[in-house]
């Protein structure tokens, strides 16, 4: 067996992050989301490094722990990228009632389909393993649709955030809330859910003034991981008191981006807008950067840790298909009712990822030791089709919209008869988006 030295990591880590961004540009020029081919590496690694004494049995807490502060990362991007304003009220409300109720209703229903096909599971087990499938994945949507029309853009960068927040407090309010003790004691109930939330929400805004108060008048030229690190220990402060600590994140981030929005009155005076502007910029830097690699780690560790020989498996297929049906008709009939006949590509752009998968790794011990007859390889076939539906979607409209933009080439008069806002944004198309 061949030891494999310090240096030997060193040069796999360089070479996964540069064919991440390798990936990227692919991504940008076929839609295929880079996510998928990081997992396929993963998976190449693997083979590859068979006959070594890498072990990928001591890869699960590399993952969490690369998962958890990637999700910060991610949903700290997320909100940056989120101005509120009046005028933006009503797309912000359509994606928050997709968010919850597709949630709501996949979860549900994936929680019968288990129960159908694993009649031991329980039905607070059913739920708790569902809940993870049901949540949009943000690492992928986020950095997918940047070709799409800017309002369905806008729409997604808004779903997946609202459905990853709204996701992992479902998670963990059937984990830590529902779900009985050890002992068979009841779990902790509604009331006491609802009070953890109204508490967070209070330490999300009280923390997000002070800190924003205080780094502005930091003068060093190395405070934004300083603030990163405070980030993170709000967040993992919050989770041993078992709070809804990403909604520290996303407040910070809502704040950080609408300084204006929150700072008023009396506030105002105690606000340096060119400061704030200025750390605003850079976290948003950052945290892009940061994301990316991370990321990039996240997936490529996944995909050396799977078994490719549990999608073979005939009962994992009929369960995943039967989710992945439930899935899109729910999706469908949401998007139909909320925004109208408008809705591709979106009705195909509702992939899984790195919350799916962060989220299994956090279901207790006790849950899965009752629940032998649930195969992990449910998760990676759901993961690896909502990926590769959602590639195919962008790729039709992709050269749907450039379908379009040769017939208003061609036609001496077909700017009366076709507007360019029907036609989604393309780097090589238009410089306005």
């Amino acid at each position: 067996m061949t030891e494999l030295s310090l240096y030997a990591y060193l040069i796999i880590t360089s070479l996964v992050i540069i064919a991440s961004f390798i990936f990227n540009e692919v991504s940008k020029k076929t839609n295929i989301p880079s996510v998928l081919l990081l997992i396929a590496l993963g998976v190449v690694l693997q083979y590859a490094l068979q006959g070594t004494d890498f072990n990928a049995d001591g890869l699960n807490p590399i993952l969490k722990t690369l998962g958890t502060v990637g999700l910060i990362m991610i949903v700290l991007e997320a909100a940056l990228e989120l101005e509120l304003d009046r005028n933006k009220l009503v797309p912000i409300t359509k994606a928050l009632l997709v968010a919850l109720v597709g949630l709501v209703l996949s979860a549900w229903i994936g929680a019968l389909i288990l129960q159908y096909f694993i009649p031991s599971m329980s039905t607070i087990d059913s739920w708790i393993y569902s809940t993870p499938i049901s949540i949009l994945s943000s690492a992928i949507i986020i950095p997918s649709v940047n070709g799409l029309r800017p309002d369905k853009k806008e729409f997604h960068i808004y779903e997946s955030t609202f459905s990853d927040i709204i996701g992992i407090m479902l998670f963990y309010f059937l984990t830590e809330n529902l779900l009985p003790d050890i002992d068979g004691n009841p779990g902790k109930g509604v009331s006491a859910f609802g009070y953890n939330v109204v508490i967070t929400v209070l330490i999300s805004f009280v923390a997000s003034y002070l800190i924003l108060l205080i780094f502005q008048r930091i003068k060093s030229n190395v405070k934004l991981f300083l603030l990163i690190s405070v980030l993170i220990l709000l967040y993992a402060v919050a989770k041993e008191y078992h709070l809804s600590s990403l909604l520290i994140i996303l407040v910070f981030g809502l704040m950080t981006a609408n300084v204006d929005k929150f700072f008023v009155g009396p506030m105002k005076k105690y606000l340096n807008k060119d400061t704030t502007k200025a750390i605003y910029n850079d976290l948003h830097f950052i945290t892009m950067e940061t994301a990316f690699v991370i990321r990039t780690l996240f997936f490529v560790v996944f995909g050396l840790s799977i078994s490719l020989m549990s999608l073979a498996n005939g009962t994992v297929v009929l369960i995943s298909l039967c989710i992945l049906l439930s899935i899109f008709v729910i999706r469908f009939i949401i998007l139909r009712l909320f925004v109208g006949k408008d809705f591709m590509p979106q009705l195909f752009i509702a992939p899984r990822g790195l919350i799916t998968i962060l989220l299994f790794y956090d279901i207790p011990d006790r849950i899965k030791a009752a629940n032998p007859g649930f195969n992990n390889g449910i998760l990676l076939f759901i993961i690896i089709s909502t990926g590769v539906i959602m590639t195919l979607a962008l790729i039709a409209d992709k050269r749907k919209a450039n379908e379009k933009i040769s017939q208003l080439k061609s036609n001496d008069v077909g700017y009366s008869t076709a507007s360019i806002s029907d036609v989604s944004p393309d780097d090589n198309v238009s410089p306005m988006y």
